[in-house]
This record gives C-alpha cells, sequence and structure tokens, in this order.
C-alpha cells in the first residue's frame, strides 16, 4: 500500500465520485466506504467531527483502500497539515478568496521546495505502508492534493491569480454558497441560469490553468452534468441527506 494515486486518476479524461460525510459515525462511514464510491471526503467546516473522530475517519477510510480528502474549517491551515499526517490524502479549504490565500494554503500543507510542511508523517507513513517513512515524503510532493473552494465574488475576480499559485492542484465550487455571491441579495440559489453559468465557465478556466476542476453536487443527476462540463470530481449527497431521505421513504412505504 502506498498514498493513492488520485492525480493520475483527475488527469485528462478521468472522474471520480466521492461520498460527502459529516456525521462522525463509524457504522456510517463503513456504509459509504463500502459503496461504490472512489473518494471519501470529510466536512469538517460544517460537519460534528473533532480532530479525535477526524483522525479515525481518515484511518478507516485508508484501511478500506478509500482516499481520504477533507474539508477544512476556514483558514486552519495547521488542521489541514495534521489531516496529511493522520493519512488523508487530499484537503479543501474554503473562502479562498486571493491568491494571498491560496499561496498560506499551499505553503502550509505542501513539502519544500514548494511549500513549508513540517516532517512528521508518522502515522501516515505507517497507514500507507512506507516502510521508512522518508519514503512518505517524495509521493507526499506529487500525491497529496490541494484544493481552494471558490465560492465567493472576491474569488471569482482573483480567479486567474488564485489558479496561477504553484503547488494549488485545483478548484473546488461550492454552488450554494457560490450562488449567494451571484444573486446580489444573499438569496440562495444554486440551480440559477447565473449560478450554472458560472460553475462551467469555472470548469473551462480549471482546465485551461492546467488545474483540477472539482465539485459538491446536491444530486446524482448534479453530479453527472457537472462531469459533462469538465469537471474531474464530485462528491455528492450527503450522509445527513442519505440518512434522512431513506428514513422518510421507508415511513412512508410501510404506511402506504
Amino acid at each position: 500500500m502506498a498514498l493513492p494515486k488520485l492525480r493520475s486518476r483527475l488527469g485528462e479524461g478521468g472522474f471520480v465520485l466521492s461520498c460527502w460525510l459529516g456525521m462522525p459515525e463509524p457504522l456510517v462511514h463503513e456504509a459509504f466506504l463500502r459503496a461504490d464510491f472512489d473518494v471519501a471526503t470529510f466536512d469538517v467546516q460544517h460537519g460534528l467531527f473533532d480532530v479525535g473522530s477526524l483522525r479515525v475517519a481518515i484511518e478507516r477510510a485508508v484501511l478500506l483502500d478509500k482516499p481520504a480528502l477533507v474539508r477544512l474549517p476556514i483558514e486552519d491551515r495547521s488542521l489541514g497539515a495534521r489531516c496529511l499526517d493522520f493519512g488523508a490524502t487530499g484537503l479543501i479549504m474554503p473562502m479562498i478568496e486571493t491568491a494571498e490565500d491560496a499561496r498560506a494554503f499551499v505553503a502550509a500543507v505542501k513539502y519544500p521546495p514548494v511549500g513549508l510542511r513540517s516532517y512528521g508523517p508518522t502515522r501516515a507513513a505507517q497507514l500507507h505502508a512506507y516502510g521508512n517513512r522518508g519514503g512518505y515524503v517524495p509521493e507526499a510532493r506529487t500525491e497529496t492534493l490541494a484544493f481552494a473552494m471558490i465560492e465567493t465574488a472576491a474569488a471569482l475576480d482573483n480567479l486567474p491569480e488564485i489558479l496561477a499559485i504553484e503547488g494549488l492542484d485545483g478548484i473546488f465550487v461550492g454552488p450554494s454558497d457560490l450562488s449567494i455571491a451571484l444573486s446580489g441579495d444573499g438569496t440562495l440559489d444554486p440551480g440559477s441560469e447565473k449560478t450554472e453559468a458560472t460553475i462551467r465557465d469555472l470548469a473551462a478556466s480549471a482546465a485551461a490553468a492546467g488545474k483540477i476542476a472539482a465539485i459538491y453536487a446536491m444530486t446524482a443527476e448534479d453530479a453527472k452534468r457537472y462531469r459533462g462540463y469538465g469537471y474531474r470530481m464530485a462528491c455528492v449527497g450527503s450522509d445527513f441527506g442519505v440518512l434522512s431521505a431513506g428514513a422518510a421513504a421507508l415511513a412512508k412505504a410501510a404506511s402506504a
């Protein structure tokens, strides 16, 4: 076992599907990890994880042979580096608005010479079966991924500069916050024509800059449509949503 070669799977023509997990419940994780998702993404920004439950969740994903991505709390770059030390393959940083934001993120989570990530991947090296911890470092330079969330008006204005940051592997689009930013009056409408057009444009801009375009998709239909726009990864639905919808459907079917 070694760090998952997620970058190559996300290369030109590739597409991966991720589950989206916000609950720190082992049985919930196992159900999604044993399903046909390619990746597991753990949402710390809005989810219910603390550091301990997040560490165990990452381990569980790795041991079940799924790359683990983590959406971090805003500006929590130090937790990002810890997640990589725990064994994560990639990180998503929300509310990146400027090239300076993106550069600081990269500096915290990439090893030199690109960044300033501190050395100490003891658990990551164990989980990914590097007999010598030093063997983890050169692969981490290429195989750990950093995504900047694009979801604000400032991020759109500064997109060319953000995409130009060395070591930033891709962008991750949040349609909900993006729709609020585009509405002009704070309206949430991720299905609006303006939001949809911007989502298409973002995929094209990322591809032109040689970056990976990833996105959150509320539904399977959204994920399929975004793939057609050129997105290489879609995180679809959520554990909260699946459980709520499943419980409601079961109750309705049983009482009909």
